[in-house]
C-alpha cells in the first residue's frame, strides 16, 4: 500500500504565513533556474534573447522612424537616437542591423543608400555595421559646413521672451551635435545660462547650479514666476520703429511705437500723441502718478493743455486755419481761410474773380507763400472745388507727391573708399559679378543698385532703356540722369547666385553698390557693427556675408618706442619688402655671374652625367614589389600628364618600363595656376630603408656667417633631376599612367632618401670651400666673404666648380 501524504498543518499566525510564502517563492524560482540551465543546453533557444535576434515585424513594432535626409545635422542626430533605441528594445542581432535600418529609408536618402550599394557592392553594404553606417551617414548629413552654420547658431542661441520650453528643447538639439562646444559640464551650465532671458538670467546665476538639470529646472520656475508677474510685458522698454519714406524735401517720417501701448501710430497722425484711453487695452497696471488727465490730450498734466485741436474738424495737431477739411469749404463763411474777410472766399489783394487763379496772386505778390500756398482752394469763391498742393497750388495732389520737389527717383552716396574705410556703419567687399571681382558696396541709403560706367563693360551684358529715365541724387546733392538698365547680373555671395539689375551711372572708387531694391527683395539684414550681411534662403539656410573690416593704419615709431615696445614682450614681424613688378635682371648686366652662362641655361639640357654619388632605394628583406591602380585626373589634368610625360621623355628623365612596381600620379596646383606632376611613392617609401646621413642644423650654418658682409646665394635648377639612379634602383621607380608605365633614370621628387642622397653629393662636390667661404642645404647653395673683392674671387670659384661638375643654376 503507497504510503498516504500526510496533510500539512495549516499556518495560524501571520509570521508563519509569511516563512510559507517566502519558501514557496524560493522553491519556485529554484525551479525556473533548473529549466532555464536545462535549455540552454539543449537548444540553446531562450525566449527573452533569441540569438537569431528579431523578425523585422517585431522590429516595426517598436515603432522606428522613416528618415527622408531632410531636417540637417539636428533631424539626423534625433534620428539615430530613436533607431538606437529600437535596436536595443528590439534586441535585433548584428547582422540584421543594417538589412532592417535600410527599410527605414525613403525619398533622398533612400536614393542615397541605393548608390551606396552600387559603390560597394550589395553584399559589403548589407555586411556593415550599424556603427559603420552611422559613421557614412554622418560625412553625408553631418558635413562640416552644416555644422559651422549650427556652431555659429549655437553661438547666437538665446531664450525669446518667456519661451522657455523651446529654448531648453533647442539647446539640447545643438548640444548634441556639436557636443565639444559645452564639454565638460560647467561649460554646458555656463552657456544655457548666458542664453537666458534678461529677467531671470541673474537669478539663475547667483543660484550656481551644479548640474544642467537643476539649472533647466531653476529657470523654469523662475520663468513661470516671471510670467505671472508680467516681468516679460514690463521688463523691457518698446523699441522704436522708423519708417523711412522718400520725399522731396528728404525729410524722414517717423512712426514710433507707443510704449506699453503695442500700437504703432500712424503716417498721417505723426504729431498727435496716442490716446490713452480704456480701449487701447494697456496691459499692466497703468498710470499711477498724481498728475490729472487732460480732456484734450487724453493725457497726465498739469497747467494748460499745449496740444493744438482743429475747431473745425476736431482732430488734434493742427487748427482750423490749416484744416484741410476746412479748405475745400471755404466760401462757406469763410472759416476755412484766415485771409478771408467776408463770406464771399474773397483775397484782398484784388483776385476779385474767385476763380482761383496763381497767376494773379503770383503777380500781386511776386511769389506764392506758405499762406498762400496752402489755402489757395479758399479763394475758389465758394465752388467747392479739391484742394490743391501746398507747394505749386496744382489740383490732384498733394505737397509729398508734388514733381517739382520729387523729381529725384533714386538716391545713391557716391562715398570714396576711404570714407567707408573709416565709417562703421557700411558693409563693403570684393565679389564676383558676371564672374568679374568687383569692389561692392552694400548701401542701405540707396534706393536702387549701380555700377560704375568703368565696370560696366565688363559685365558682358547689353543694357535696355527705361521707359521712364530715372533721376538720382547722389551725396553732394548733384542730379544725374539714369536711362538704362543692365539685367540678368549675377553676383556671387559664398556659394550662391543673385540676380541683379544694375543703373549705369558715374560712381566713386566702387564698382557696385547694391541697394535697397536688392536688399528688400532678398530679404538681407545687415549687421554693421559686425560688418556682416544675413541673407535667408529658400530652403531655410542662412548665408552670412563678411565685409570687409576696417584697416588700422600703421603709424611710424622712433627706434627708442620700438625698443621699449620690445622690451615689454611686444611681438614684432621683420617683413622683406619685394618689388614683383621688377623686371628679372638679365645675365648680362651681373658681374662675374656673365662670365658663366652656361651655368645658368634656360632648361636642363638631357641626362646627366655619372657622379660620385648615385640613387639607391634599398629594400627591407622580404619587401614584395608594390602596383597601384592609376588616380582618376579631370580632363585638364590628363592634358598636362601628356605633355609633362612627352617633355620627360625628349629629356630622357623617364623610359617606358616593364616592372612589376607601380605608384599612381597626381597633380598639385602651383601658386602660378601650373600644375606640379607628383608621383605617389608612399608605399614605396614604407618598404624602405632609411637613410641616416644627417642634414645640418640651419642654426650651425647661419653661425658660419659671422663677419660677412656680402653674399650670394644660387639655386641649382630641379636639382635632384641631375642625379642619376643606380641602374638596379630604376625598376623601382616606376609609375603607372593612362598613357603607358614608365620609370625614372634621374631622382625623382618624393622618395623618402632623396634629400639625404644629394645633401651627400653637395658636400662632395663643395669640399674644398665648405665653411671657408660657402655652405650646403640640399639644393641652395651660399657664397659669404668680408669684401667685395674677396667676394668675387670666392663667387668664381663656386662657379668654376658648378661648370666642372655639369651642375646647372637659376639666374
Amino acid at each position: 500500500m503507497a504510503p498516504r501524504r500526510q496533510p500539512q498543518p495549516m499556518p495560524t499566525t501571520q509570521d508563519e504565513l509569511q516563512q510559507v510564502i517566502a519558501a514557496a517563492i524560493a522553491q519556485y524560482a529554484a525551479s525556473q533556474g533548473g529549466m532555464g540551465g536545462s535549455n540552454s543546453g539543449n537548444t540553446g533557444n531562450n525566449n527573452n534573447n533569441p540569438p537569431h535576434g528579431c523578425t523585422y515585424k517585431q522590429f516595426l513594432d517598436c515603432k522606428p522612424i522613416n528618415f527622408d535626409g531632410t531636417g540637417g545635422a539636428v533631424a539626423f542626430v534625433r534620428w539615430a537616437e530613436k533607431t538606437e533605441s529600437v535596436l536595443r528594445m528590439s534586441k535585433c542581432a548584428l547582422d540584421q542591423q543594417v538589412t532592417y535600418i535600410s527599410g527605414l529609408f525613403v525619398d533622398g536618402a533612400l536614393s542615397w543608400w541605393n548608390l551606396q550599394v552600387q559603390t560597394l557592392g550589395e553584399a559589403a553594404a548589407y555586411t556593415l555595421t550599424w556603427t559603420e553606417l552611422k559613421e557614412l551617414m554622418r560625412k553625408k548629413y553631418c558635413s562640416r559646413a552644416e555644422i559651422q552654420r549650427l556652431e555659429t547658431k549655437f553661438w547666437h542661441l538665446k531664450m525669446e521672451g518667456p519661451k522657455i520650453a523651446e529654448y531648453v528643447q533647442r539647446f539640447h538639439d545643438l548640444s548634441h551635435v556639436v557636443p565639444y562646444m559645452v564639454t565638460p559640464e560647467f561649460k554646458r551650465i555656463e552657456r544655457f545660462i548666458w542664453g537666458l532671458a534678461p529677467q531671470i538670467i541673474s537669478m539663475v546665476t547667483s543660484s550656481k547650479p551644479a548640474t544642467i538639470t537643476e539649472a533647466i529646472d531653476l529657470s523654469v520656475a523662475l520663468t513661470e514666476e516671471a510670467i505671472r508677474l508680467n516681468k516679460f510685458d514690463e521688463g523691457e522698454p518698446k523699441k522704436k520703429e522708423t519708417h523711412v519714406e522718400s520725399s522731396g524735401g528728404n525729410k524722414r517720417k517717423f512712426s514710433n511705437f507707443k510704449q506699453g501701448t503695442g500700437m504703432v501710430v500712424k503716417k498721417g497722425e505723426q504729431n498727435a500723441p496716442a490716446p490713452d484711453t480704456a480701449g487701447s487695452k494697456k496691459k499692466g497696471k497703468g498710470y499711477m502718478g498724481a498728475q490729472p488727465k487732460c480732456n484734450s490730450c487724453q493725457r497726465h498734466h498739469s497747467g494748460r493743455c499745449s496740444l493744438r485741436v482743429c475747431e473745425s474738424c476736431g482732430k488734434t495737431g493742427h487748427t482750423k486755419d490749416f484744416c484741410w477739411a476746412s479748405a475745400g469749404r471755404g466760401g462757406q463763411g469763410g472759416s476755412g481761410n484766415r485771409n478771408n474777410r467776408g463770406g464771399n472766399g474773397n483775397r484782398p489783394q484784388g483776385n476779385q474773380g474767385g476763380d482761383g487763379n496763381r497767376a494773379n496772386n503770383a503777380n500781386q505778390a511776386g511769389a506764392m507763400n506758405r499762406n498762400q500756398g496752402n489755402h489757395q482752394a479758399g479763394n475758389n469763391g465758394g465752388n467747392g472745388q479739391r484742394p490743391g498742393c501746398f507747394n505749386c497750388g496744382d489740383q490732384g495732389h498733394f505737397k509729398r507727391n508734388c514733381p517739382e520737389l520729387n523729381q529725384a527717383r533714386g538716391r545713391v552716396f557716391n562715398m570714396e573708399a576711404r570714407e567707408v574705410r573709416q565709417d562703421p556703419n557700411v558693409v563693403t567687399g570684393t565679389f564676383p559679378v558676371n564672374q568679374r571681382y568687383a569692389s561692392v558696396l552694400f548701401d542701405t541709403g540707396a534706393d536702387y543698385s549701380f555700377v560704375s560706367l568703368e565696370f560696366r563693360n565688363m559685365l558682358g551684358l547689353a543694357a535696355c532703356k527705361l521707359d521712364i529715365p530715372y533721376s538720382i541724387e547722389l551725396a553732394n546733392g548733384k542730379l544725374v540722369e539714369a536711362n538704362e538698365v543692365i539685367r540678368g547680373c549675377v553676383i556671387e555671395l559664398g556659394e550662391r547666385e543673385f540676380a541683379l539689375d544694375l543703373l549705369p551711372v558715374q560712381l566713386g572708387r566702387f564698382d557696385v553698390v547694391v541697394g535697397m531694391d536688392w536688399l528688400s527683395s532678398n530679404k538681407a539684414e545687415i549687421v554693421c557693427h559686425e560688418k556682416i550681411i544675413r541673407i535667408p534662403t529658400d530652403d531655410g539656410e542662412t548665408i552670412v556675408v563678411h565685409g570687409e573690416k576696417r584697416e588700422t593704419p600703421l603709424r611710424m615709431i622712433s627706434c627708442l618706442k620700438a625698443r621699449k615696445c620690445l622690451q615689454k614682450g611686444c611681438v614684432a614681424f621683420l617683413a622683406h619688402i619685394v618689388d614683383k613688378k621688377a623686371a628679372e635682371p638679365k645675365i648680362e648686366d651681373i658681374p662675374v655671374v656673365r662670365e658663366y652662362p652656361e651655368v645658368f641655361p634656360e632648361d636642363l639640357p638631357g641626362l646627366p652625367p655619372q657622379r660620385q654619388v648615385e640613387f639607391r632605394i634599398d629594400l627591407v628583406p622580404g619587401a614584395a614589389p608594390v602596383a597601384k591602380a592609376p588616380y582618376r585626373l579631370a580632363p585638364s589634368e590628363m592634358q598636362e600628364l601628356s605633355t609633362q610625360l612627352q617633355e620627360l621623355l625628349d629629356k630622357g628623365f623617364i623610359r617606358p618600363s616593364f616592372s612589376p612596381w607601380g605608384a599612381p600620379v597626381l597633380f598639385v596646383k602651383k601658386k602660378d595656376g601650373s600644375f606640379r606632376m607628383c608621383i605617389d611613392y608612399r608605399e614605396l617609401n614604407k618598404l624602405t630603408i632609411k637613410n641616416r646621413y644627417p642634414l645640418p642644423r640651419i642654426d650651425d650654418l647661419f653661425d658660419q656667417l659671422q663677419g660677412s658682409s656680402f653674399y650670394s646665394k644660387i639655386d641649382l635648377r630641379s636639382g635632384y633631376h641631375q642625379l642619376r639612379i643606380q641602374e638596379e634602383s630604376i625598376p623601382k621607380t616606376a609609375f603607372r599612367t593612362r598613357y603607358g608605365h614608365y620609370e625614372f633614370l634621374v631622382m625623382p621628387f618624393g622618395l623618402t632618401n632623396a634629400p639625404a642622397v644629394f645633401m651627400d653629393l653637395m658636400n662632395r662636390v663643395c669640399k674644398p670651400y665648405l665653411d671657408k667661404f660657402v655652405i650646403v642645404f640640399i639644393d641652395d647653395i651660399l657664397i659669404y666673404s668680408k669684401t667685395k673683392a674677396e667676394h668675387e674671387q670666392h663667387l668664381r670659384a663656386i662657379l668654376e666648380l658648378l661648370k666642372k661638375e655639369q651642375l646647372y643654376a637659376i639666374l
